[in-house]
């Protein structure tokens, strides 16, 4: 009986985990390979990662583009700094996005959200950051219509107004709180729960034993961000966070278990 019950406390993105925490992969194997590319989301499966974190913005021409930033200065080789949203992704698709971590990267694109999407093994999940504003939310509606994997996603953001619409529009999937702020927590969580959100999604340094018994009393899951640090995810998982983000999803499990 004690094993069944463990089983169904541990249930996350919906597969058994028993009483470990699942691995997520920041931006794909972004230690490894360029951040928010096909070549990233596709090592971080290769390692073993349960899940891959991405980010989304909106192209000028309504396309839903992978990339951090709302520009390209900063991961992609070309002569311009592109505007994400001013400029068609035909032009942002034109740009080198994985040389500067290396030759045997070049070539990478700025992915569409759909060429991602189409990576996700079975039995693995996609964390989309939506990195723009609520605007991309029905444009998200039809991309996961017609990629036959919507149930293998689920949906972050800091912004709570789009978070609580993406929850609104997909009602079958996960929706989490993004924030790194300490103040005014406990009420936002209420919130959380109040608006049907799976839960939220904090910086690992606020995570305290208090701020797991409120989410855990609101049956809320905890997600964690960004830890590459063996002993802070252990601490994480001891206390019962649900998912750890991570930049080296293989290298950060491997030491976990020497622990």
């Amino acid at each position: 009986m004690k094993t069944i019950i463990s089983i169904l406390l541990f249930t996350v993105f919906g597969y058994n985990l028993m009483a470990q925490s699942s691995i997520i992969a920041h931006r794909g194997a972004s230690y490894l390979a360029p951040e928010n590319t096909v070549a990233s989301a596709k090592l971080a499966w290769e390692l073993g990662a349960d899940a891959v974190e991405i980010d989304i913005h909106l192209a000028k021409d309504n396309r839903i583009m992978v990339i951090h930033d709302k520009n390209t200065k900063r991961t992609c080789n070309g002569k311009k700094n592109l505007e994400i949203k001013t400029t068609p992704s035909i032009l942002l698709r034109d740009l080198d996005a994985g040389i500067w971590k290396g030759e045997e990267f070049k070539g990478e694109k700025i992915p569409y959200l759909s060429e991602v999407i189409q990576t996700i093994p079975a039995n693995k999940t996609l964390v989309v950051e939506i990195k723009c504003g609520a605007e991309v939310v029905p444009l998200l509606e039809r991309v996961l219509e017609e990629s036959g994997k919507q149930d293998q996603i689920v949906f972050i953001s800091f912004d709570w107004n789009t978070i609580v619409k993406a929850q609104k529009a997909f009602p079958k999937n996960k929706c989490y709180w993004l924030s790194s702020a300490k103040q005014g927590l406990t009420q936002k969580m209420e919130e959380a729960a109040t608006k049907g959100l799976a839960g939220v999604n904090l910086q690992s340094s606020i995570i305290s034993e208090e701020v797991m018994a409120t989410a855990k009393k609101l049956n809320l899951e905890m997600l964690a961000w960004t830890v590459d640090d063996p002993a802070e995810a252990k601490r994480l998982a001891d206390i019962g966070v649900s998912g750890i983000t991570t930049n080296r999803p293989k290298w950060l499990k491997e030491e976990m278990a020497k622990l």
